[in-house]
């Protein structure tokens, strides 16, 4: 339930706790109802695009974060989970408020920086929320229906929903399951379709991506997850080639920064494709 919903409960109840015909307990109130009244309409007109990115390392950031990633940016706001400043401006490390992450000090640039930068340069008027709850060093079994990642990035997201609607989810995941090509296409279509049953959104916009290319025996991975939009409705796989690591596996700042567009632009052809951009 919002601010604004209690307060009305409260005004409610105190109205009919007050039984008084007094105007000057009555009129001081009903004027701040009106107003309050006002501010929700106007929340209403201001809410928020929610994304939910999720994943392992890649994901969580372990690139360094240059000078020109430590801005802030404008109209993105970054979900806290703290119940007394629910969002805050967006700023690196997006990571740093995951429920599930390692040390603080591992978590650095991620792709959700550039994601957002692009989102909120292609739509102006919108303003961008982002629920990142990723886990680096973690296998796609661990994301799986029932299981405390699972259960975390839903209930961190439906809170945040209550801000806005969750346009799509990002995905970045698959270097501890790099072996297991066979078995991770029925994973991932369980995650995919559950993640969609829980939002209540059966065509909600779901975004995959390669590994690094740094390593051959990624190369079957990538070829199996390529082929994920094929299977799968309303999906789309962003391709990693070009992209430079620091260690075989992260990302370094401009490949995260490259990376992070490709994720934007195939979640806004899914969203526009499917006219769920503007609503």
């Amino acid at each position: 339930m919002d601010e604004f919903s209690l307060t009305q409960m409260i005004i409610n109840k105190n109205f009919l706790l007050m039984k008084t015909n007094n105007p000057w307990v009555i009129i001081p109130a009903l004027i701040f109802y009106i107003l309050l009244s006002s501010c929700n309409s106007k929340n209403e007109s201001e809410k928020m695009d929610v994304y939910l990115l999720i994943g392992q390392s890649n994901m969580a950031g372990r690139a360094e974060i240059r000078d020109q990633d430590k801005d802030s940016l404008k109209n993105v706001f970054l979900f806290t989970g703290d119940s007394l400043r629910l969002w805050e401006p967006a700023a690196n490390p997006l990571n740093k408020y995951s429920s599930i992450r390692k040390d603080l000090s591992m978590q650095k640039l991620g792709p959700g920086y550039s994601f957002a930068k692009k989102m909120a340069e292609q739509f102006p008027e919108k303003k961008i929320g982002l629920v990142v709850n990723a886990k680096g060093g973690t296998s796609i079994k661990l994301w799986l229906p029932g299981t405390e990642f699972y259960d975390e990035a839903v209930k961190r997201t439906k809170i945040a929903m209550d801000y806005g609607e969750l346009k799509g989810i990002l995905w970045h995941q698959g270097s501890s399951d790099s072996n297991r090509t066979e078995a991770y296409p029925d994973e991932l279509t369980l995650l995919i379709s559950s993640l969609r049953k829980d939002f209540n959104n059966p065509e909600l916009p779901f975004v995959v991506s390669e590994l690094s290319l740094d390593k051959p025996h990624k190369a079957d991975f990538n070829r199996m997850i390529s082929l994920i939009p094929s299977q799968i409705e309303y999906t789309a796989c962003v391709r990693t080639e070009n992209l430079k690591t620091i260690d075989g596996t992260h990302f370094d700042s401009e490949g995260q920064t490259i990376l992070g567009e490709r994720f934007a632009v195939e979640m806004i052809t899914l969203l526009t494709k499917e006219n769920k951009l503007i609503k």
